[in-house]
């Protein structure tokens, strides 16, 4: 056999192991994403929709562990999180649904900088909510969409500048960010 020859079977055989091997790995790559933009929508039939008040209800269905409030909350040990915390952290565990609270237009649906995969909902009148960290592939609202309190956004994450997964919820007053804590309460919806 000559060196020509020798280099087409190295070839072939080269081919076809990696062949065989993108077939038996393609299920460990393929499946852990088709659940993960999966988990969003699936998990809203375990939990249900959140409890409301009028037309404003809780961006999380149940109970929910507290994180950082708003206001002055350094993270030990984490260097790029802010020390001014500007919204409530909110978690239920990876992958749980996140629902928009209020009645608006979605005017963000993707990446944010520093909240990662983030949806933001314009309630007119300057009113603005924020759901940040949100696992990418999970987003189930686009920009223009309207939505009310209650409506699928999409699913807990740790993107951005996020130390674990849970919900960044925001709320912003032309343009500025206020304490989510007595907003929520105003309108009869009591955070932790």
């Amino acid at each position: 056999m000559n060196t020509r020859t020798g280099r087409k079977v190295v070839f072939g055989v080269v081919a076809a192991l990696a062949l065989v091997a993108g077939f038996l790995l393609t299920p460990l790559v393929a499946v852990p994403f088709a659940v993960a933009g999966q988990s969003a929508a699936s998990a809203i039939g375990d939990r249900g929709i959140p409890a409301a008040n009028g037309e404003w209800g809780y961006p999380l269905a149940g109970d929910y562990f507290k994180g950082r409030g708003f206001g002055y909350h350094p993270v030990e040990g984490c260097s790029y999180c802010s020390k001014n915390h500007l919204g409530y952290d909110m978690s239920q565990g990876c992958g749980s649904p996140i629902f928009a609270a209020g009645p608006g237009t979605v005017v963000t649906a993707g990446p944010l900088s520093g909240w990662g995969n983030t949806v933001r909902v314009d309630h007119g009148g300057g009113l603005v909510t924020l759901y940040g960290h949100m696992m990418w592939g999970s987003l189930l609202v686009s920009v223009g969409d309207t939505v009310s309190a209650g409506t699928p956004l999409g699913a807990e994450g740790e993107t951005g500048k996020s130390w674990g997964c849970h919900l960044h919820y925001e709320v912003q007053i032309d343009g500025v960010a206020v304490d989510a804590e007595p907003f929520m309460a105003a309108l009869g919806l009591p955070l932790k």
